[in-house]
């Protein structure tokens, strides 16, 4: 449940947004990155099994290059997770405007309008959740970020069958152009291997890791399919970077599918979890007579509203997703576990190992430049226009 629940999220609602950029043979891509983040959550483990005490990714790095490898992994998934956490408000802030359109607040002769009224309201709810220095209480609530993934899809076959919207459009075979941006989105779907570590260590069975893994990818692989075809088969050309936005608003099961897309991250309570291994990096780094609760919560506060800033500086879903997928997805789901695995391990790798895992860095080293490089274009084109 845990892998499924780390997947199963925000990235589900650009995949008919992905199919509309690369195509449909773009969906190949979608089933090689399945597997080879599979083969990957594989060599984690057994770069965990290598040596004794290895619990946690950072920790692998420290074992395949040392003190700098486990800073170098740090830092690249804490900048991961704050990147995310600007992500989930930009996605809360389009998705409840789209239901509370004519919200607006006037202050003075400043208007605030109804996308930055909720980005500023969902900043305000989780802040709360982030001064929390234990989550345990909470987390009795997270299997419930499934359970909306599965009902957003469920809300969407309603929608196209019942409700006949219907699936007319057939769309295009190959989109070369929009590959790129297609190839971060669906990289951000398998971007859960920052944990996967960490589930591992947690399991009674360790033998079973491999299956459990390959059980929580194909299922989550088939609910992004699912999505992305009725997504795109029902909205064409016209779909939005969610599939929440597209949705006929005079519908109760549109309404539904909004409000479990708004609940997702708060019910999986994302937002603090993902927040929290960065803030308590940071606050390793105040000395020790400064650590008190007052300055921690103050530190959380000014780390949730400087994602706040970010979000509302550059409030592109699909774009901000795409870079994630394209730079920090292809190094921690792809590159990283294949350097470390040939780092730790070179000397009992096979020739076949060796040369899978080479193939796999190059496959991520490339999509990673041409995907970073497509999105911050795309994000740059549109502070121009």
């Amino acid at each position: 449940m845990n892998g499924i629940n780390v997947l199963c999220g925000v990235g589900i609602l650009s995949t008919p947004y992905a199919i509309k950029q690369g195509g449909w043979l773009g969906l190949v891509i979608l089933v090689v990155f399945a597997l080879l983040a599979w083969y990957t959550g594989v060599l984690l483990r057994r770069c965990l099994d290598s040596k004794e005490g290895l619990q946690t990714y950072p920790d692998i790095g420290h074992a395949a290059f040392g003190t700098t490898g486990r800073i170098a992994i740090s830092i690249i998934l804490y900048v991961e997770l704050y990147a995310c956490c600007i992500e989930y408000l930009i996605l809360e802030s389009d998705n409840l405007s789209k239901l509370f359109p004519n919200v607006h607040l006037s202050i003075g002769g400043l208007t605030i309008n109804s996308h930055v009224f909720f980005a500023i309201l969902t900043t305000l709810v989780v802040m709360p959740t982030t001064w929390l220095r234990d989550l345990t209480c909470l987390s009795y609530i997270s299997a419930g970020g499934v359970v909306a993934s599965i009902l957003v899809v469920i809300c969407l076959c309603w929608i196209g069958v019942v409700d006949h919207v219907g699936f007319e459009n057939k769309g295009t075979a190959l989109n070369l152009p929009g590959i790129p941006i297609a190839i971060g989105l669906y990289g951000y779907c398998y971007s859960g291997h920052g944990v996967f570590p960490n589930i591992y260590s947690s399991l009674k069975n360790r033998n079973q890791f491999p299956s459990i893994l390959f059980t929580c990818i194909g299922f989550s692989t088939i609910l992004f399919t699912a999505a992305a075809v009725m997504g795109y088969k029902m909205f064409g050309e016209a779909t939005e970077s969610q599939f929440t936005l597209n949705l006929p608003e005079n519908l109760v099961v549109s309404k539904i599918a909004v409000w479990a897309t708004v609940a997702n991250p708060i019910t999986k309570i994302t937002y603090a979890l993902t927040i929290t291994p960065l803030a308590m990096s940071l606050e390793e780094l105040l000395p020790r007579s400064q650590q008190k609760y007052s300055n921690i919560i103050l530190l959380r506060s000014a780390l949730v509203v400087s994602t706040l800033i970010i979000a509302l500086s550059v409030p592109f879903f699909a774009l901000v997703m795409a870079l994630i997928g394209s730079l920090f997805a292809m190094l921690v789901t792809y590159i990283l576990p294949c350097a470390c695995f040939l780092a730790i391990l070179k000397a009992k790798a096979t020739w076949y190992q060796t040369a899978t895992c080479s193939f796999i860095i190059a496959v991520g080293v490339t999509c990673a430049c041409v995907g970073t490089y497509s999105s911050l274009s795309g994000i740059v084109q549109n502070y121009a226009t």
